[in-house]
Order: structure tokens, then sequence, then C-alpha cells
């Protein structure tokens, strides 16, 4: 039988780096490690004991008796003592102990919370990034084209000089068009879609290009009902998904990609302040074995502008971003397994829940 402190039990709690606590059949918390404590600002010993409701709000899906598992993302959340916090939850129940629950709580990143500084920092991260990138992708252009009109004066062949200035000034609009797809603010129309054949067509269309040489896995649920996506948009989704693998995993070691769909239950997420949760139990992974991005620019990844290449213009997935989310969706980047792999997570809605 679980005891509420067992010497081997509180070990095992304080090395874990995330906030977790333990809560009985009763609703009552049995445990709680360090990393629980800080983040509620709250001892074990004032929280054991105690019923889950009066030291935090929770979601009734999170403490519920139904055997289900429970998560949601950037949840806003209220303790006792009216600290708010915006954290990633999951609560799961205790195989061999009916009714107990395991709830863990970990801070949701800086790049994903509502706060208007956060907003702020962003914002003038994009704005200095978009400066940079603008600089230096029009200045280049712009030099080829003065050298060719140059060139053209002093009586060198103008068709060819013709050519090299269409060819530039072409180069200049279409990174104005990319960079036009974050200001469409228009509404996404979304229907119910089966997903397979865009699977299907994502992957003939990489192995045909970017991905040559790259083996690509399948590991899907046959039995995934339809979601609810813009067909064009989820497509570029997966395409830039799959570049982005393609790329990270260079001209060494093992090459592979492999695509996962699986059905989450109790997988939701707050739209916003006031509005109720929206299940999102549509999952499609995109799974590369490359090194991952570095530390410190991880939690920012979806940002405009960030990208760990050289080369790169941190635009892929600032795009997939806002195409999942103009569908009602989220997108997330971990590393997992053993040994790690990179893996980045789209959730979306079923058809039938909207």
């Amino acid at each position: 039988m679980l005891t509420r402190r067992g010497p081997e039990a509180a070990e095992l709690l304080s090395a874990l780096p995330v906030a977790l606590m333990v809560v009985d059949a009763e609703g009552r918390i049995a445990q709680a490690n360090a990393e629980c404590e800080l983040l509620l600002n709250l001892s074990e010993r004032a929280m054991r004991g105690r019923s889950i409701g009066d030291v935090l709000a929770l979601p009734e899906e999170a403490v519920g008796h139904d055997g289900r598992a429970f998560t949601a993302f950037d949840l806003a959340l209220e303790t006792v003592r009216g600290h708010r916090l915006r954290v990633d939850l999951a609560a799961v129940e205790l195989v061999e102990h009916p009714g107990w629950r395991m709830i863990t709580l970990h801070n949701a990143a800086s790049s994903r919370r509502l706060g208007v500084s956060a907003d702020r920092a962003a914002a003038a991260r994009s704005a200095v990034g978009a400066a940079a990138m603008l600089a230096h992708e029009i200045k280049n252009p712009l030099s080829s084209i003065r050298g060719a009109a140059q060139l053209i004066a002093d009586g060198v062949d103008a068709q060819v000089m013709t050519k090299l200035v269409i060819d530039e000034v072409d180069r200049v609009a279409a990174l104005i068009d990319r960079m036009e797809d974050f200001t469409d603010t228009r509404p996404l129309v979304v229907e119910p879609l089966n997903i397979y054949p865009l699977l299907a067509h994502a992957r003939d269309a990489a192995q045909a290009g970017f991905a040559r040489g790259i083996t690509i896995e399948e590991r899907f649920d046959p039995s995934l009902p339809r979601v609810l996506a813009n067909r064009d948009a989820l497509l570029q989704v997966l395409l830039n998904l799959m570049k982005n693998a393609a790329t990270a995993l260079g001209d060494r070691g093992e090459r592979r990609i492999t695509l996962t769909t699986s059905y989450r239950h109790g997988m939701a997420i707050a739209p916003g302040p006031g509005r109720p949760r929206l299940p999102l139990p549509i999952e499609i992974c995109v799974v590369d074995t490359g090194p991952g991005a570095p530390e410190d620019i991880a939690e920012h990844l979806f940002d405009p502008f960030v990208s760990s290449r050289p080369e790169g213009k941190g635009l892929g997935l600032a795009l997939v971003d806002k195409l999942v989310r103009d569908m009602g969706g989220i997108v997330q980047y971990s590393r997992e397994g053993t040994p790690n792999e990179t893996v980045f997570r789209v959730l979306l809605p079923r058809a039938s829940q909207r």
C-alpha cells in the first residue's frame, strides 16, 4: 500500500526536476516534492492532508476518478495564497492504487505565456530580427543590381545583365512574399479532413526533393478520426517540419525521419482567459535523429527570426506555429527517448468536437 511519506518515495520525489504531487482517493494531498514546494510557494507539511482544492484550483478532470489521464497546456491556475501560475499539467491515475492520482506541473515556456512583458520581449526580438534579416537579405541583391546597371552603362552584354537584374528583383520579391505570410490575419477555413492522404503527399514530396536519401518511417494509428483543419495549411506545416528535420540530420550518421499519429485522450488547452478548454486529441509527430536545437534557443524556436543555423532565416518554424494556431491547435518541440530524438508534436481538434 502506498504510504504518505516513505523514505524511498521521498528520495525519488526530491530527485525529480519537475513539480509533482500525489493525491489520494479522497482528494487529499499525500506527497509533494521540493520542486512543487518552490512552484506553489508552500511547504509539503502545509499541503499534506489538505484537500487539493484548498491548495490549488485544478480542472475537475485533473482530479477525477474515471481512470483517464488528463493533460492541459498553458493552463492558468491560482494557489490558495493568490499566486498565479501558467503551467503545463499532466495527471494520471496510479494503477495499483485506484483513485490515487499523480499530478505534474511544468512552468509554461516564456514564449507561450500571455503576459504583457513576454509579449513585449517577443515583439522586440522579432523587430530586431526582422531589421537584421531584411538588411542582410536585401543588401546583397541591391548590390548585384547596382553592379549590373554599371556594367550595362559600360557597354557590357545588356541581355545577360538585364536577366541578372530581373533575377535579383525576383529574389527580393520572394523574401517580401515570405514576410507577408505573417501579416495575413484572415481566419483559415477549416473542415473535416482525413490526414493520411496529406501525410502520404508530404512524404512523397519530401522523398522526391529535400529528403532524398533519408529513410522516412511511418507509425500510424489506423483508427484515427478526421481532424478539423485547413488542407493547404496542414500540408505546409508537415512539409516545413519535415524539411526542418531533413536539414537537421545533415549528411552523417543515421538519417531517419519518423511520422507518427495517435489519439490523445484528455489533451486540452485554454484558448484564452475566460474561455473553455479545447480538446486537442489528434496528434501528429515529426521525429528525427538529429542533434536538436541548442539549449539557449530551444524555448524560442517558434519565434520569428530565431534559427540555430547561420544561414537560417528563422521563418519556417514561426510560420508552422502561426498556421497551427490559426487552425486552433498547438505545436511543441521536445527531446525524447533513448537515445534522444527531436520531436515536433502537432495537436489539433477532431472534426466532431466543433
